[in-house]
């Protein structure tokens, strides 16, 4: 049976464009790596240490005895100072994983101006001084199908290398997996593959109970849709070319329909308890991971807050 020598065409040009992107990619990772670990370095000055009640070794604060708690919990030397009971608490230890997963696929390869960075460059440095800031906060970073998680110091050259050597053609979503309950997900892509298949891979990544952040990334070029005359728009992924002899006439449907994809996705996220940013790669990296990490934060104090309002609950219902 005769091959079809369009399908032929197409194959090949998608291989020479892959490896011309992987190309890319390896002689890109040193700059990257530079500029995550200076972006970190700026973040990390402006942190507070996310301190936690739980099992650990480190005093944190006093807190109200509740009824129905072991009476060894009791400090009675703090207790002594007035007519109260107070419990000791201790700052929690538990380490997390934060399966970090940028998108390294065909689309993210872009620019509108040759100057700034490609959305690919962007997300690679977000997930690795995102990696960095972790690590050096006591968690464990781990890449989706790419690398185990890990506390290593040289948590920003493990990621680069595992990212470098990763096998097959990078994908527009992460790889099926299982986060545990107490672990993070947070995805850094631009999301525009079809509006089911990014609410479907929240909605699996959730139902273990992880919690999570997204970030779509975006050139600046897809918000606004700056484009008039006849232009020829290419598909990155494979999909072909489109002609168009009035662009502008487009700009309109355009953007209805980026908010209606955008909106399907903010509505899944807030279902799932779990985060949605939309960064522009003309802004800094600084201020999004800034913003993240704090929210990263925040959010697993309320979580520890909840799990300990259940431990009171459960404690007081049975002396009861």
């Amino acid at each position: 049976m005769s091959s079809d020598p369009v399908a032929t065409r197409t194959d090949e040009g998608a291989v020479r464009s892959a490896a011309y992107d992987a190309a890319q990619l390896v002689a890109s990772v040193p700059r990257l790596v530079l500029e995550a670990r200076r972006v970190a370095a700026s973040v990390f000055h402006g942190l507070h240490g996310r301190r936690r009640a739980g099992p650990g070794e480190n005093f944190w604060q006093y807190r109200r005895f509740i009824g129905g708690e072991p009476a060894s919990r009791v400090d009675w030397r703090r207790s002594a100072r007035d007519d109260l009971l107070y419990v000791r608490e201790r700052e929690w230890e538990a380490v997390h994983t934060i399966w970090i997963w940028p998108d390294r696929s065909p689309s993210m390869v872009f620019s509108s101006q040759p100057s700034r960075l490609t959305k690919r460059d962007r997300a690679l440095v977000l997930a690795f001084a995102l990696g960095e800031l972790l690590v050096r906060g006591g968690e464990r970073v781990g890449i989706p199908g790419t690398m185990r998680p890990t506390a290593s110091r040289a948590v920003i050259e493990r990621m680069a290398e595992a990212i470098v050597h990763a096998a097959g053609m990078p994908q527009s979503l992460p790889p099926a997996f299982t986060p545990g309950p107490r672990d993070e997900v947070v995805l850094l892509g631009d999301l525009w593959s079809p509006t089911p298949q990014v609410v479907g891979t929240i909605a699996s990544l959730s139902l273990g109970g992880a919690g999570g952040h997204v970030v779509q990334i975006v050139d600046p070029a897809e918000e606004t849709f700056p484009y008039s005359g006849r232009i020829e728009f290419l598909e990155p992924e494979g999909a072909g070319t489109i002609t168009v002899g009035r662009a502008e006439a487009w700009a309109a449907d355009y953007t209805d329909r980026v908010a209606r994809h955008r909106d399907a996705i903010r509505a899944e996220t807030a279902r799932r308890d779990w985060s949605l940013a939309v960064h522009r790669t003309d802004r800094p990296a600084s201020g999004l991971l800034l913003a993240l990490h704090a929210r990263m934060g925040s959010e697993r104090d309320a979580l520890a807050h909840r799990r300990r309002n259940l431990i009171a609950a459960t404690v007081a219902e049975a002396a009861a």
